[in-house]
């Protein structure tokens, strides 16, 4: 399944609800995804939770064993939850699915900013500044790297991307030389 799948939603949007009664909605986010990471960084740790050789009893107890004094009770559970149903995948789609309900009851969006060269705290936080005057909610800036914008950035949040690259106003000049002969 792909990540915004409706399953992760509604598993991110209980999570989510659990939180705000606990008063606890940027810890769980914090929690999860330290959980969603450590997952994700770990092959064999990935390739332990979805074996169906092992029992669950065995998987919940390694999780409970490696992750229980460093996140919460509800976020322990959740885990617990996605690995008993047969879920391990949506671990990420869930954190995905998460940062978004919590984001948009909390009036943050996440800006992914793409850029040739790590940006400087500075940077981010003047693309945070610009791009809360635009969408009307505080901003919070992903950075990634990648090389091949040669120049500029580009910044999605949801399903809006904002081009300033140097590739992509390439791309369109091309375009418009193309078009024109």
């Amino acid at each position: 399944m792909s990540r915004g799948t409706v399953v992760a939603k509604r598993y991110a949007r209980a999570l989510f609800d659990l939180a705000r009664e606990q008063d606890a909605v940027a810890n769980t986010e914090n929690e999860l995804k330290l959980v969603a990471d450590a997952i994700e960084a770990n092959a064999d740790l990935r390739a332990f939770l979805s074996a169906p050789n092992i029992t669950l009893d065995k998987k919940i107890a390694l999780l409970r064993g490696t992750f229980g004094d460093k996140v919460s009770q509800i976020v322990l559970n959740t885990v617990c939850l996605l690995i008993e149903r047969g879920r391990e995948t949506e671990i990420p789609a869930v954190l995905d699915a998460y940062m978004s309900v919590a984001g948009g009851v909390l009036g943050r969006a996440d800006a992914v900013v793409t850029s040739a060269k790590p940006l400087t705290p500075e940077q981010s936080e003047e693309i945070a500044t610009r791009f809360a005057a635009v969408i009307g909610k505080n901003v919070r800036v992903i950075g990634e790297v990648d090389e091949s914008l040669l120049g500029g950035i580009t910044v999605r949040i949801g399903d809006t991307l904002y081009d300033g690259s140097l590739r992509g106003k390439l791309s369109r000049l091309s375009k418009e030389l193309q078009a024109s002969l």
